[in-house]
Formats: structure tokens, sequence, C-alpha cells
């Protein structure tokens, strides 16, 4: 071999050796790799403001949870939002959100309307809806456990007395579903000063209705007398299965879950009309009637019907003095 190509070999060899030493004590003598914990910045000297913690779409009742303070940015506080240590948050409890708050965005002071302020009802109406007050008696207000916010049923109670002889016929049926509560009397907060709920009778309940319903709740007061049941809150998923079979909603596409929550949302602050379900007297006691009286019918007037329409039906006639003279069917009294 020629003396070049030898001297090429052993320095090539010379350089892996020196080579694979220094590699061995690059791993060998560093150090193991540590994770260094970010630091955490301190918030406790931060101001905190108040924020929602859901979505607070517009005539939104604001309740005990759908608030809270969070750190905040010095330099990023505004003038017009609740700052803890200078709001009372539990006196924002009963106010209606006017304009629309996002899931962790700042409460402002013009986002809310207090009770008692002007437009303060019709800022918590829907668009398109109408609020109207009702008169219930205590045993058909749920003993008072009806608060703003909540869905009730309406139903009504009447005596139908017919035309004919007995007792009328008694039945109630419920009316409208799903309806909103406004306010209990002018009570439009269910928490009390020590911020627990508050049990107390009232006389009149406002409720949120569209404006057909406005005019059958109006007749219906003529008619007898107004009660309201307190609906479940799993109800709503039963009425997602009745408005999905008769049409009335399109489920979304795709599993897309803001479009499901749109769409349950939907639902569940819907009033419906459908659906109306009654109980008789009859229903409830085997003493009292399941239809309405009828009226009896003038066996001269059922002969002459019976006539025109060409019956067969015997008729005997009954003489009562020279001149009154009837004639009745056989059977007939």
């Amino acid at each position: 071999m020629e003396p070049k190509k030898i001297a090429l070999l052993v320095g090539a060899l010379l350089i892996a050796i020196a080579a694979a030493f220094l590699a061995r004590s690059m791993f060998t003598g560093a150090p193991a790799p540590q994770a260094d914990a970010a630091a955490m910045p301190d918030t406790s000297q931060l101001p905190k403001v108040l924020v929602a913690t859901k979505q607070l779409p517009v005539g939104t009742i604001v309740g005990p949870d759908d608030f809270r303070y969070q750190a905040w940015p010095k330099e990023l506080v505004e003038t017009p939002y609740f700052i803890e240590g200078k709001a009372d948050q539990s006196k924002l409890l009963g106010s209606v959100v006017r304009t629309g708050i996002s899931a962790g965005q700042p409460v402002t002071q013009g986002a809310l309307i207090q009770p008692g302020d002007r437009g303060f009802l019709a800022a918590a109406l829907a668009p398109g809806m109408r609020a109207i007050t009702v008169p219930v008696q205590i045993t058909a207000s749920v003993a008072g456990f009806i608060f703003p916010g909540d869905r009730v049923d309406l139903m009504l109670t009447q005596s139908v007395a017919g035309g004919g002889d007995g007792p009328p016929l008694k039945v109630a049926e419920t009316v409208l579903h799903n309806l909103r509560v406004l306010a209990t009397d002018q009570r439009t907060n269910p928490l009390g000063e020590d911020g627990k709920p508050v049990v107390q009778p009232y006389s009149n309940v406002t409720i949120e209705v569209t404006p057909r319903m406005a005019e059958k709740i109006t007749v219906a007061q003529t008619l007898g007398a107004i009660s309201l049941s307190l609906r479940s809150l799993a109800d709503n998923s039963s009425d997602l299965e009745a408005a999905l079979a008769d049409g009335d909603v399109k489920a979304p596409k795709g599993n897309d879950p803001t479009a499901e929550k749109m769409m349950m949302a939907s639902i569940a602050n819907r009033p419906l009309e459908k659906g109306e379900t009654f109980s008789t007297g009859g229903d409830v006691s085997k003493f009292q009637r399941r239809t309405v009286p009828a009226k009896p019918v003038d066996p001269s007037i059922a002969a002459a019907a019976a006539a025109a329409a060409g019956s067969t039906v015997p008729v005997v006639r009954v003489a009562r003095g020279a001149a009154n003279v009837v004639a009745v069917p056989v059977g007939g009294k």
C-alpha cells in the first residue's frame, strides 16, 4: 500500500477515536436536564373586576351564579367596571342584562338595568314578546316557591253549566306551557339581603308571553280561576324531541357543540301553545260529570224533525184539552 494512503487511514482512525472520546465525555459529564418551573405571576396585588361566568344574552335576569370576581391588569381597568371592594355584587341580583355579555367579559354598569329603573321590564322582554300580569291565589302559586326566572305552565279552572239540568261540568285545562316568570308582585330578585332565596306569598305574577298568548290569558281570566304549575328543568329534553318530531326546529348538521347549545336554548326559552290537556270532574270523582249537561229536546220538535227526515218513529197524539194536542214519539216523555 502506498505511504500516502496509509497516512490518510491512520489520520481518519485517530479522528474517529478522538470524536468517540469527546462524545462520551459530553454525555457522562453533563448534568441531567432539569425542568425549571415557570414563575407564576403574583396576582394578589392586582385589582379584581366582576366578569360573567357564562354567556348572558339580552333580557337575562341576573342570578348568583352568573358573575364572579377575577384579577385584572391594572392598566386595563376601566371606570365602568365593578371592582371588588367598591361594588356590592349582591345588589346586582335581579338586574336585567341590557347589552349582551360574553363569558369572561367584564361587566359594565351600562350593561345592566336595575329593578325600578325606567325601562326595566321592557329590557327583560325578548324581542317580539309581551309582559302580562295575572292574579293568583297562595294555594295556586306553589306556596310562594315560584321565583323570577322560573318556567311555569298556566292552567284554567272553570265550571261549564251547559243547557240542561244537573250540576255543571268541572274542568281544569293547561292552556299555555313553558312561560318565563319575570316578577312576583313587585319582586324581581329571588334572594334576600343575606344572599339566600326568600320564600314569600304573592298575589300577582308577571310572565313573558307572545301577543296571542296575552289575548288568551286575558280571556281566561274572565272564564275562571288561573293557576300556575312549576316546570322541571329536565322538561327541555322532552320538548326538544317533540319539536324535532313536529319539524318546528331542525337539528344542526355535523358535530357542532355551539349549534347544539343554541338549539337547546331556543327550545328552553320558547313558550308553547300546543298540547293543551284537560281533566274533568269525572276524572277525579265518580260522582262528578264527564260531559257538559245537554239541553233536553222538546218531544214535538223531535217528532217533527223525524217526520221531516222520513223516519217511521211511531207517534202518540196526547190531547190536553180541546185545543192542546201534542204529538209525542213512543218512548218520549
